[in-house]
C-alpha cells in the first residue's frame, strides 16, 4: 500500500504544468562556443510502405501503443501540424543547433555531428557518444520506432504523431543544453533511478509550454501521454533488478489515473484567452514556407 502511494505521489510530481516559463537556454556554457546552425534543421523520410506498418509488426511499438494506449505511438506517420509544434518550440527557444530527423534513417547525419559537437567533451562523444551512434546504425530507428534525443549529436529521433511527445523530446534538447557540464549530464543518464529526473524535467518542460502557450487541449492530452510514459521508466528502473523489462509497462497503470486526474483539473493560465493554433513552421500545401523554413525531405 506504501509502495502505490509512493508510485503515485512520484508520478504525480514527474509531470505539473508551471505558471512561470522561462524560453531559452540561459546559463548555457559550451566548451568552445554554441554549435553551428543547423542547415537543414527538419528532415522528414518518405512515405515507405513497409517500414511505415513496422509498428504493426515489431513487438516493442506493439507493446507502446498498448501501454500508452495511443495507436499514434511509433506510427511512422508524423503530420506536418505535429511537425510544426517542435518547430515553433525550437524556433522560440532558441535551439537552432538542435538536429530533428523524422521518421528517416541518417546514420551519416548522427556520426558526423556526434563528432562535430564540441559542446561536448572528445572523451564522451568519443565513448558514449560512438556508443550511441552504433546503436543508431544497427537498432534503425526507422523500423523499431522510439522517439529519443541524442544529446552526443544534439538530435532528436521523431516517429510518432503525438505533439507532447515531440515537446518532451524538445524539452530534453532544451535541459541538456541548458547544462554547462553536457558530457556529464549525459553519461549519468545511464545510472540507474537519475533518468527519472531527467524525464521528469523534459515533462515538466512540454506541459509548462503548453500551458503558457494557452493550448488546454494540447496540455490535457499531454497529461494523459507523459504521466503513463513516465510511469514505464519507473518500471524500467526497477528492471535492473526484475529481469522481466516488459512487466515493466504495469507501472503506466498508475500514470494513466494520475493523468486523467491532472488532465481534468486542468485550466488556463490566468490571463489566457481561448486557445488557438500555433503558426506554422513546417511547409503544407495551405500554408507555404519560405525555402529557408521548410523541411527538408528524403528518401527512408
Amino acid at each position: 500500500m506504501k509502495f502505490g502511494c509512493c508510485l503515485i505521489a512520484l508520478l504525480w510530481l514527474s509531470g505539473c504544468a508551471s505558471n512561470t516559463y522561462v524560453y531559452g537556454t540561459q546559463g548555457r556554457d559550451a566548451i568552445d562556443g554554441e554549435g553551428p546552425r543547423t542547415i537543414n534543421p527538419i528532415i522528414v523520410g518518405e512515405p515507405h510502405r513497409f517500414l511505415d506498418a513496422s509498428d504493426w509488426i515489431w513487438p516493442g511499438s506493439l507493446l507502446a501503443k498498448l501501454v500508452l494506449w495511443n495507436k499514434k505511438v511509433d506510427s511512422h506517420e508524423v503530420s506536418a501540424e505535429t511537425i510544426d509544434v517542435l518547430a515553433e518550440y525550437l524556433e522560440r527557444n532558441e535551439l537552432d543547433d538542435v538536429q530533428v530527423l523524422v521518421n528517416t534513417y541518417k546514420p551519416g547525419v548522427q556520426w558526423s555531428r556526434t563528432f562535430r559537437n564540441r559542446e561536448i567533451g572528445g572523451f564522451w562523444r568519443f565513448t558514449l557518444g560512438i556508443f550511441n551512434a552504433v546503436g543508431y546504425t544497427i537498432l534503425p530507428g526507422r523500423f523499431f520506432g522510439g522517439d529519443h534525443f541524442n544529446p552526443y549529436s544534439n538530435t532528436i529521433s521523431i516517429y510518432s504523431d503525438i505533439p507532447s511527445v515531440l515537446l518532451h523530446e524538445g524539452g530534453h534538447a532544451k535541459d541538456f543544453n541548458s547544462r554547462k557540464y553536457k558530457g556529464i549530464y549525459s553519461a549519468i543518464y545511464g545510472i540507474p533511478g537519475v533518468a527519472l529526473y531527467h524525464e521528469a524535467v523534459a515533462s515538466n518542460e512540454a506541459l509548462s509550454y503548453l500551458h503558457d502557450n494557452c493550448d488546454l487541449s494540447q496540455e490535457k492530452s499531454a497529461y494523459h501521454a507523459l504521466h503513463p510514459a513516465y510511469g514505464t521508466y519507473v518500471g524500467g528502473t526497477f528492471g535492473y533488478v526484475v529481469p522481466v523489462t516488459y512487466l515493466t509497462a504495469a507501472f503506466a497503470l498508475p500514470g494513466h489515473v494520475t493523468g486523467a486526474v491532472a488532465a481534468s483539473k486542468a485550466e488556463l493560465k490566468p490571463g489566457c484567452t481561448p486557445e488557438t493554433e500555433s503558426s506554422a513552421a513546417v511547409e503544407t500545401e495551405a500554408n507555404p514556407m519560405p525555402a529557408s523554413s521548410q523541411a527538408q525531405s528524403n528518401s527512408f
